[in-house]
């Protein structure tokens, strides 16, 4: 079973023909057993607190190299007509610790329909999708996994 146990800084190499697709929670471990995208199992033996995102470049024990692909997910999509509704979606959806993807007009999370009520309520239309989902990594994460409450007077 091939191993990755490192990521690659700086710019990926050119041609990788070994690619893994994973969804963003697992792209939050560090330890996992997955498959390569040609059906062979490989293990993620990453340093503790290495988050990946699509496109990041994996070393194996060996020298191989793969890339990582974010795989397709249910999600639930909103399109936002103007500053302030992205604002108050992205709000919402944050007081509730929810991840979140948010681009110029619109956002995407995680689809539960709870959420998207929440959404609906704000005078926005949600519709759900399959697609890679890349969320903002959030103030407080330095490249570590899981949520930190750091001990200050004003949190």
């Amino acid at each position: 079973m091939i191993r990755f146990i490192r990521k690659l800084a700086g710019p990926p190499p050119e041609a990788l023909a070994l690619t893994i697709n994973l969804t963003w929670e697992q792209r939050q471990h560090s330890r996992l057993l997955v498959a390569l995208d040609d059906g062979r199992e490989v293990g993620l033996l990453l340093p503790r607190g290495t988050p990946l995102r699509d496109g990041d470049v994996l070393q194996a024990e060996d020298g191989q190299a793969a890339r990582v692909v974010a795989a397709p997910e249910t999600l639930s999509c909103v399109d936002c007509p103007d500053a302030l509704s992205l604002a108050r979606a992205a709000y919402h959806l944050g007081n509730r610790h929810v991840p979140v993807q948010i681009d110029s007009n619109g956002l995407r999370y995680p689809h539960d329909h709870v959420l998207d009520d929440l959404v609906r309520g704000l005078g926005l239309a949600v519709r759900i999708e399959e697609q890679p989902f890349e969320p903002e990594p959030g103030a407080y994460r330095s490249g570590a996994s899981g949520h930190s409450h750091h001990r200050h007077a004003d949190h």
